[in-house]
């Protein structure tokens, strides 16, 4: 396809729009090329995404939603309307140590009978049988009965994420709960945050009823020092709100438990992103909280 062919496929109506998508690609296409996902294999995942939320998304009253209308709304060719339809549909689940990992550090950053005076998550006694009624291997053992707590702790001792102390405590490091560099939970966690992000994004560009809250601070010219104190500030106080979160999301799920009519999910995020420019006056970003 030319570069004139591509160009009457642009929606020139649109031209903020077309820009906003050209960045917004910009990072996927980084990730895509640096895991050695081709375009046409990039292409083939869209298409059947065009068809997926055509078909669950854009249906018609009373009206049996069809492939030549699909194609209609997408442009994809009716016979791969109709493969990719009749394609089974894998629902898209947490890697089983990942859901279990979040489980149990949302728990002993929440519940009182894991946190010490000050509300910090208390080091754990390692073993039961200890003589204390909360210990890490309880606390495994309440939310999984099929691993044991012994491998749970030794993953997390060579992760970093606890360590055990002179009184044979395991003792909680939440900062570093970050799953590891290109595993199957860091990709399931990409997925979801940057998917609830922009859904909650497009959400408020449709102009649809009840907009999600999205609120960032956006500066430039700022020097290297400037930069190092916004992020401490960033993680220090975004830590502080998502924990009172937890504990709160936590103490509300326990209160529903019994409520049929508790089917909703909520998700916050955060995020931070810093980079360098060599020519910020060239920058179309304004200073600005938005």
């Amino acid at each position: 396809m030319t570069e004139k062919t591509e160009e009457k496929f642009l929606p020139q109506a649109h031209p903020g729009l077309t820009a906003a998508l050209r960045r917004i690609f910009r990072p996927l296409v980084r990730l895509l090329i640096a895991r050695a996902v081709s375009f046409p294999a990039a292409a083939s995942l869209l298409r059947a995404a065009y068809v997926e939320v055509a078909a669950q998304e854009f249906p018609v009253v009373d009206k049996r939603q069809t492939d030549s209308r699909i194609t209609l709304l997408t442009g994809v060719h009716r016979k791969d309307v109709k493969r990719l339809r009749a394609q089974p549909q894998r629902a898209v689940r947490a890697p089983r140590a990942a859901s279990l990992g979040s489980q149990l550090i949302g728990r002993w950053t929440a519940l009182p009978e894991y946190r010490d005076s000050a509300g910090a998550p208390r080091p754990l006694p390692r073993l039961a049988s200890a003589g204390e009624a909360h210990s890490f291997e309880s606390l495994v053992r309440s939310l999984n009965t099929d691993i044991r707590p012994r491998v749970v702790l030794d993953e997390w001792l060579r992760l970093g994420i606890v360590q055990l102390d002179e009184r044979d405590r395991v003792c909680l490091n939440v900062a570093a709960f970050i799953p590891a560099e290109g595993s199957e939970a860091m990709a399931f966690f990409f997925g979801r945050n940057l998917h609830d992000h922009l859904a909650a994004a497009v959400h408020n560009l449709l102009g649809e009823p009840e907009p999600f809250f999205d609120r960032s601070v956006n500066y430039n010219r700022l020097s290297g020092a400037a930069v190092a104190e916004l992020t401490e500030l960033a993680r220090r106080r975004g830590m502080d709100l998502l924990q009172e979160l937890n504990a709160q999301a936590l103490q509300l799920q326990r209160r529903d438990a019994q409520d049929a009519a508790a089917t909703n999910r909520f998700n916050l995020g955060l995020y931070l992103f810093t980079e360098p420019q060599p020519h910020p006056d060239a920058d179309d970003d304004d200073d600005q909280s938005s």
